[in-house]
């Protein structure tokens, strides 16, 4: 969502349905959750990682596909299933993978060693799709693109020890 925009979706976390209003304008969200306002300030801090600040408690929230086409949301140490009832407002034709918009820098999400890459530069993309391998305290992450699109610039090479933060490919 980019400039003043308005999504209502219904959202079943584990076996519970909520109604959740977003609205943003001046780069600011407005929620609104089962019609009760809801002070929420939102920043992406990294690829589907976000900076929550949520009626003036911090969280840091991690979203990543789950099984058939739903979405696994993490924070706090847990992990909920997360299905948008509303399939028109989130998934498209990538099948439940929620897509991000313009050019995106997909960071290291920890600091490890490039094992595998996976895409070349110039390469063609589809939201979902693995980019290159980390591998970070003897486990190996495939690092997926958050949309599709074309790889814009290859930052990393196999064999190469990354830090968290650090780009490893610009999709475009």
């Amino acid at each position: 969502m980019s400039g003043d925009e308005r999504m209502k979706v219904a959202i079943k976390i584990g076996e519970r349905t909520r109604s959740v209003e977003l609205e943003r304008a001046d780069n600011r969200w407005v929620c609104r959750l089962d019609d009760r306002a809801v002070n929420a300030d939102v920043v992406e801090v990294g690829t589907s990682t976000y900076s929550i600040l949520l009626e003036g408690q911090s969280w840091e929230v991690r979203v990543r596909p789950g099984v058939g086409g739903g979405l696994v949301v993490q924070t706090a140490g847990e992990e909920f299933p997360v299905e948008v009832l509303d399939p028109r407002a989130w998934r498209g034709k990538h099948g439940g993978v929620m897509e991000a918009e313009g050019r995106r820098q997909i960071l290291a999400p920890m600091p490890g060693k490039v094992v595998r890459v996976l895409v070349k530069q110039g390469d063609a993309v589809e939201a979902g799709q693995g980019l290159v391998v980390v591998e970070a305290m003897k486990m190996q992450n495939e690092i997926r693109s958050p949309k599709s699109g074309k790889v814009e610039r290859l930052s990393v090479a196999e064999g190469q020890a990354v830090n968290a933060g650090e780009v490893l490919v610009v999709v475009a």
